[in-house]
């Protein structure tokens, strides 16, 4: 599980996240990129299943994502409190252009859904073109 230390490093790039971003190329405009951050531990032996997952995504991301989203595998790391660096694996979940509300709710829903602390959520400014 991803733990409150890495939501303070996301708070504070949340401050930068919806500053504009200018000097596109031609053919490109100003974008905001989102990416969230799923970790697959739940302190049970299996994790978040592939299935499980399948299903999140199926009832969760892609209603709410409808403009479409790239899902990734990730491997991840985090300082537990007794100091000790844990991994896990992960899925990252790119989109752009995102709406807010769509993105929260996904969050919450991955939270009690799977028993996590939290899910990383990460935001920047960039250039895109479809």
């Amino acid at each position: 599980m991803i733990r409150a230390s890495v939501l303070l490093f996301a708070a504070a790039l949340a401050g930068c996240a919806h500053l504009p971003f200018s000097a596109c190329p031609s053919g490109l405009h100003a974008a905001h990129i989102a990416e969230l951050f799923f970790g697959r531990d739940t302190g049970g032996s299996e994790g978040v299943s592939d299935a499980a997952w399948k299903d999140f995504v199926d009832t969760e991301i892609a209603p709410r994502l409808p403009n479409g989203f790239t899902i990734a595998p990730a491997e991840g790391a985090w300082r537990g409190p007794d100091g000790k660096t844990v991994r896990e694996r992960s899925f990252r979940v790119t989109v752009v252009d995102p709406d807010e509300s769509a993105l929260a709710a996904i969050r919450g829903a991955y939270k009690t859904r799977f028993r996590q602390d939290s899910v990383l959520e990460v935001e920047q400014g960039a250039c895109a073109g479809f």
